[in-house]
């Protein structure tokens, strides 16, 4: 029984942040019908940039609680920073051509961001410890638990249910659905496409910064951390749908549990479960779970 509780509880911390990050690519993906590759580095630069903000919080030596908000601040910088420059500054040449070349394009600059955070940070590894320790431990039954790992769970549900509200219990929300059904109907009726773009992007930007920078206390943040985040975000997605906010939470929870059961039962087939679960789902359901929207062909 204890091995079990453990496993749902790794299996939902997994998910947790697993989660936040496909959030972002599914809205993206929702709203600009793009298949982000780079969605990854922006995952690792708000890892990198919390342990910067954690770091110099501490050197300044404000109340540790205070890395909380240091890590959420950098989530909001690197979005606020890197999401103008990457949407206003190169995909929107690319709005309305081949969906292969737009591919190539966040490959490429998946790439570059990869080679940029190793000039600025370098490749020695980088441990934010200080927000880990501020939640103490749970104790369920004989097994302890950090308490970190339930913090991060109900973040991820605060996230999921205010992106939820904000798309459909909000003026701007409804403007943001109307554009993903139609952005010719939309932008005929009054609607700025291209803002809605920015900022559509750049809230996807933000879940991927922030999922990264709350990770960041639970990992060793060094280069390639981007890699596995972005093949495990588009298990995610695939498995929920394309486009959907109730996908990615299923997606993000199989995903979890998939890894979680095969860590402690069979670790080397840790990755090997996510794929076989991802290969099963899209043999009955090609279009995956909660499909709301024909994904483009490529």
């Amino acid at each position: 029984m204890a091995e079990l509780v453990t496993i749902l509880i790794d299996g939902l911390t997994y998910a947790s942040w697993l989660f936040i990050v496909a959030l972002g690519l599914t809205l993206v993906f929702g709203v600009l019908k793009i298949l982000n590759i780079a969605h990854g580095s922006f995952y690792a630069l708000g890892a990198y940039g919390a342990a910067t903000m954690v770091a110099w919080f501490a050197s300044m030596q404000f109340a540790p609680w205070l890395s909380l908000v240091a890590m959420l601040l950098a989530a909001v910088a690197i979005a606020a920073i890197v999401a103008p420059l990457t949407e206003r500054g190169l995909l929107r040449f690319f709005y309305g051509r081949d969906e292969v070349l737009l591919v190539l394009t966040t490959n490429a600059l998946f790439l570059i961001m990869e080679d940029l955070t190793k000039l600025i940070w370098g490749a020695n590894p980088y441990f934010v410890s200080e927000p880990y320790a501020l939640f103490g431990n749970v104790d369920i039954g004989v097994q302890s638990y950090v308490g970190y790992d339930f913090m991060l769970v109900g973040l991820a549900v605060t996230v999921g249910l205010a992106v939820w509200w904000g798309l459909n219990r909000t003026r701007q929300g409804k403007i943001v659905l109307a554009v993903i059904h139609s952005p010719e109907v939309a932008a005929s009726m009054g609607v700025n496409v291209s803002r809605v773009y920015m900022v559509a992007f750049s809230i996807g930007i933000f879940l991927a910064a922030l999922g990264g920078a709350f990770t960041a206390p639970m990992i060793s943040v060094q280069p390639g951390v981007s890699v596995g985040v972005i093949i495990l975000s588009f298990a995610v997605v695939i498995i929920g749908g394309l486009g959907s906010i109730e996908g990615a939470a299923i997606g993000a929870l199989i995903v979890g549990m998939a890894r979680s059961v095969a860590v402690h039962t069979a670790p080397v087939a840790e990755l090997f479960a996510i794929y076989l679960v991802m290969a099963v789902v899209l043999m009955f359901r090609p279009e995956g779970l909660f499909q709301r929207i024909q994904a483009r062909k490529i």
